[in-house]
């Protein structure tokens, strides 16, 4: 059954260590809009608190999440056992994207390792967790994780990469601007 916490506990942050894959889930106000779910893996996810994780985000495809957080805030990320103790854990409440540019830029971005391609920092001040039984969820063996993101980053380089960014991470797939210069993070909806 389903259990509510205030914040995260000893316990789930262990749960959240063991984790080699997590899923970010964002959406726009607009109801015609796209609802984004990225599954996220490297060893890019921190648990600053009790009521405050970050990962590093790795340049890609698209820039959903920043988007939508430039948008409105709102941020669910999840973690789902495929091991044997099925569980599902959903963190809740008001993300932000910090760039390097940013004044926290250097506090938050000590927490990581440096990887390839890096190119923001998303936070998630945690409003509500969620655990549920996950008993539905496959058994999986971990094999490795992937190398290809970092390797392709290693490739483009910085100015590559800088050019990808800019030609690729500017605007959701529905055209909503993934940074937003004109407001604070506290004056967005």
């Amino acid at each position: 059954m389903a259990k509510i916490y205030s914040e995260l506990t000893p316990p789930l942050e262990r749960f959240i260590a063991k984790q080699h894959l997590f899923f970010t889930g964002t959406a726009p106000l607009a109801s015609n809009g796209s609802i984004n779910v990225s599954p996220k893996g490297i060893d890019t996810f921190r648990c600053l608190n009790n009521n405050t994780v970050a990962y590093l985000d790795l340049t890609g495809s698209g820039n959903e999440t920043a988007a939508h957080l430039s948008e409105n805030g709102r941020l669910t990320i999840m973690f789902c056992s495929f091991a044997e103790k099925p569980t599902i854990l959903r963190l809740y409440g008001k993300g932000r994207v910090v760039r390097s540019q940013d004044a926290d830029w250097q506090d938050l971005y000590r927490h990581f390792d440096s990887i390839p391609g890096e190119r923001q920092i998303v936070v998630l001040a945690i409003q509500r967790v969620q655990t549920s039984c996950g008993f539905g969820v496959p058994l999986f063996e971990y094999k490795q994780q992937r190398n290809e993101l970092i390797a392709w980053a290693e490739r483009k380089g910085a100015e590559g990469l800088e050019a990808y960014r800019q030609k690729n991470n500017q605007t959701s797939v529905d055209g909503l601007p993934a940074y937003d210069t004109g407001r604070s993070p506290s004056e967005r909806v």
